[in-house]
């Protein structure tokens, strides 16, 4: 049996996931065409806004995914904002060795990267830089195009369990 060694700060890998899951996110699925046409798409949490002027957003990706080199590689990508009926399809894109568009609607976005029907928002970017830091790569896009459902409710992901929004 393998075990996470501690920190430096004194805490493992899963204490520190488990901290991490504290935070409540908004759940994604950020899509892309790759250069031989074929679609890409993965459910992520880590999507934060970077700025307004110009508008930026971020999001980061597990150097050791599959899908690393259409990513890093590629023009650009759709970060998808799911909704709250969306919580079959946010298991989908998590799920490996299976077709993650097949029967899912979708239309042609920035760059071919594809648009997700159905979205609470999406935001259609360029990929403008990236950073390798840790095991991950952080992704900046700049977004090129946002839509949104002005009365959708958010997916909601918190503590390994999805929710949906209530109002207190």
């Amino acid at each position: 049996m393998f075990s996470t060694p501690p920190s430096a700060a004194g805490f493992d890998s899963q204490q520190f996931r488990s901290a991490l899951g504290m935070f409540a996110t908004g759940v994604t699925i950020v899509t892309a065409r790759a250069d031989d046409g074929s679609l890409v798409g993965l459910t992520a949490n880590s999507f934060n806004s970077v700025s307004l002027a110009p508008p930026l957003v971020l999001w980061s990706l597990a150097m050791k995914a599959g899908s690393m080199p259409v990513f890093s590689r590629g023009s650009h990508y759709a970060i998808n904002i799911l909704a709250a009926d969306q919580k079959a399809l946010a298991q989908r894109f998590a799920t490996r060795d299976i077709d993650r568009f097949a029967g899912v609607s979708w239309r042609e976005g920035a760059g071919g990267a594809p648009v997700l029907e159905g979205v609470a928002a999406v935001f259609e970017c360029a990929n403008r830089s990236q950073y390798r830091e840790g095991d991950h790569v952080i992704f900046v896009g700049e977004v090129e195009s946002c839509h949104w459902a002005p009365n959708a409710q958010p997916l909601i992901f918190h503590g390994g369990r999805y929710y949906t929004e209530l109002p207190i």
